[in-house]
């Protein structure tokens, strides 16, 4: 009798240690749970320690934490007719855990097929100049709508970054002819306004010089000078007009 008592008693004793092991669950600071009570919703809790009743309540894990999500290559033709593929990352995270579990059936597959779908709208009403120029205008404007859907789903989009632009190769060449063109075209204006200063700074100088024959003079004999200082072989010397003018009118007279 003592043996049979003494087994009953241990086998009470595992059942309530098995019963208070499934009873007891211990959430972390960033989950929260939602429970079941005979399959009907009841509360949200954690974190911390949550006792349940074995076969009548449930409870189904939400992390609260931020979720980076990669969303993958989508084929995109631009609204100017140009295909390119386009990736992206999206930061959301879980603010009302009960809708996250009951309005949607899986938060992070639907979230997912959304942020592809949208990148793609998106992405096709743009030109490829303001896919590539105007990039967090496009991110907003993502990041907007995803927001706005999710919203009854429980969950807060908060960033949307796209994160590359893959263009054909044939379009890669076009544009770096275009910026080689571009280039070439500013090369040439800096150079015609050089040209434009250099000449306006060289029609200022004659006028001065011609105000005063004094430094038309001075700047006579600087150029002799730097002439003299190439080594040349025959140097030919112009003689201003002034220093002739006597003797021609002096020539003039005797005849």
């Amino acid at each position: 009798m003592q043996f049979g008592f003494g087994t009953g008693t241990l086998v009470l004793v595992i059942l309530f240690v098995m019963f208070l092991w499934s009873a007891i669950n211990i959430l972390k600071e960033y989950e929260r749970g939602v429970v079941f009570f005979l399959g009907r919703f009841q509360a949200v809790k954690g974190p911390g320690l949550i006792i349940l009743i074995p076969g009548v309540q449930k409870m189904v894990k939400v992390s609260l934490r931020t979720v980076a999500m990669d969303v993958p290559p989508q084929e995109v033709i631009t609204r100017d007719n140009v295909s390119v593929r386009v990736n992206a990352v999206i930061y959301f995270r879980v603010v009302a855990p009960d809708k996250a579990i009951i309005q949607v059936e899986n938060f992070l597959y639907a979230t997912s097929q959304l942020a592809q779908t949208t990148l793609r709208s998106v992405c096709g009403q743009a030109e490829l100049d303001e896919l590539l120029a105007e990039r967090e205008k496009i991110n907003k404007q993502i990041q907007g709508i995803l927001d706005r859907q999710t919203d009854p789903w429980g969950i807060k989009v908060s960033v949307v970054e796209v994160k590359g632009i893959d263009l054909p190769e044939e379009m890669k060449r076009a544009m770096a002819k275009q910026a080689e063109a571009e280039r070439e075209k500013r090369a040439k204006i800096i150079h015609a306004r050089g040209e434009l200063e250099a000449s306006e700074a060289i029609l200022q100088a004659a006028e001065m010089l011609s105000k005063n024959p004094v430094s038309l003079q001075l700047r006579y004999l600087q150029t002799l000078t730097e002439i003299a200082a190439e080594k040349n072989s025959t140097t030919i010397f112009p003689l201003p007009i002034d220093l002739i003018k006597p003797f021609l009118e002096k020539y003039t007279k005797k005849e």
